[in-house]
């Protein structure tokens, strides 16, 4: 069968591993000169299916007026009058109960476990190399009132079957032994041993060259303009090279899938939630991290990537704007200090930014559409990284006629109902629309 996948980050690029692995004739169309130039090139490096939660959740509105007044907030909104944000701001608060945080959060860790596990399968298969740890991720608290409030996390980590840890200074200092001079500074952690960590842009490239190998056709420096529909099917993909044709289409452009997907009557509200990340040189690997440590306060990461560490964060509401602020650099820098001050020379530090493209109940938009052959492999925010290989092997098993591994329920486009598809409902998209 025929396959256009549509985008080159880590998603795009796992789907067209998997469907060549299966045998289709794959072409993967991106308008970046290479795999995983945008928003897998410089992520906060976390597999972590145990930290998989939605950022909608019970107390969040009160905690983001909190954020947007802090020195160092995690938390940015430009001012706009784009209605797609405030829609979009709408539909998050919407999902700020406890019952849609639980729904959620099971359907986010659902596909982060499975992920997981086949990315393990995956290195075991192949080899793959990309600067991997698989040690865990520690989540820091600086506060009693913030360790007290994990229950909840708790809770549903023990219904999922994912395995955890509560620690006390002693406990993750034993564990990152470079936050024994700042341990003071925390009152105890979580700790999540079944996380990992890697460079998402070497994974992601490796992958491209074992996928060419396979026979995946990359079409770089090429423009996707458009989706050409007909008789319930994308006939399709109008591009600066011409028009492309395929019997499947696979559209993985992040937060540009939204624009792209509205001429068709399809809307999904993906929305692009700007990050920003520093790299920097390890000088003291003693005084560095170990693997992942997520400073709750800030909601900033710290990953050790082989001999760099790779700092990111902050939530920035701007649209698709891709201008680097000293003011988020400064706060990447505050925390990798007061946190491990001697582990790197933030000086010489590369500093990034991406869109995440975000759903505002958490949950990635994975599965087919009421067009045919189209299916969508979207919306993931700040887990593109963890959810990637076994967004691949579903968008595989999908396309090829499988039974996925895991339940779709709640991943779908369907779970927006008419608002975001008056078109008529194709089951798993693999049938043609009735009469």
């Amino acid at each position: 069968m025929r396959v256009l996948v549509l985008g080159s980050g880590v998603i795009g690029t796992s789907v067209a591993y998997y469907l060549a692995r299966d045998g289709h004739e794959v072409t993967v169309v991106d308008r970046q000169a290479g795999p995983a130039l945008e928003t897998s090139y410089a992520n906060a490096g976390e597999v972590s299916p145990g930290y998989s939660a939605p950022w909608a959740g019970p107390g969040v509105p009160l905690k983001a007026l909190k954020w947007l007044l802090m020195r160092h907030r995690p938390l940015v909104i430009k001012p706009s009058l784009d209605p797609a944000l405030w829609r979009w701001c709408l539909q998050m608060l919407g999902n700020c109960t406890e019952g849609a945080y639980r729904v959620n959060k099971e359907r986010m860790v659902r596909l982060a476990e499975y992920s997981r596990d086949v990315l393990r399968e995956l290195r075991a298969e192949t080899g793959i190399a990309y600067d991997e740890r698989t040690q865990g991720t520690l989540q820091l608290f600086r506060t009693q009132q913030q360790l007290d409030g994990v229950a909840k996390d708790i809770e549903i980590l023990k219904a999922s079957g994912v395995p955890f840890e509560v620690l006390d200074r002693a406990g993750f200092v034993a564990v990152e032994p470079g936050l024994a001079a700042t341990q003071h500074k925390f009152v105890g952690a979580l700790r999540l041993p079944g996380d990992e960590t890697g460079d998402c842009f070497k994974f992601t490239q490796n992958l491209a060259a074992m996928a060419a190998q396979l026979g995946v056709r990359f079409r770089f420096g090429v423009d996707i303009q458009g989706l050409e529909s007909s008789g319930g099917r994308i006939g399709g993909v109008r591009t600066g090279a011409g028009l492309l044709e395929a019997d499947q289409v696979v559209l993985a452009l992040g937060s540009h899938s939204t624009r792209m997907l509205a001429p068709l009557g399809l809307r999904v509200p993906v929305y692009p939630v700007k990050g920003y990340s520093i790299t920097v040189p390890i000088t003291d690997a003693s005084c560095a991290p170990e693997s992942t440590i997520m400073d709750e306060t800030h909601k900033v990461a710290v990953t050790r990537l082989g001999d760099r560490i790779r700092v990111g964060g902050t939530a920035q509401l701007s649209g698709y704007d891709l201008s680097l602020s000293d003011a988020r650099r400064r706060t990447l820098e505050h925390v990798v200090t007061d946190l491990f001050p001697h582990g790197g020379d933030v000086a010489r530090a590369e500093f990034w930014t991406g869109l995440r493209p975000m759903t505002p109940d958490g949950t990635p938009i994975v599965g087919g559409t009421p067009i045919a052959n189209l299916f969508l492999a979207t919306g993931h925010g700040t887990l593109g990284w963890t959810m990637a290989a076994g967004t691949g092997r579903l968008m595989a098993d999908l396309i090829g006629g499988r039974e996925p591994a895991i339940s779709l329920d709640g991943l779908t486009i369907d779970r927006y109902g008419r608002a975001a598809a008056p078109a008529r409902r194709i089951v798993g998209g693999l049938q043609p629309a009735r009469a």
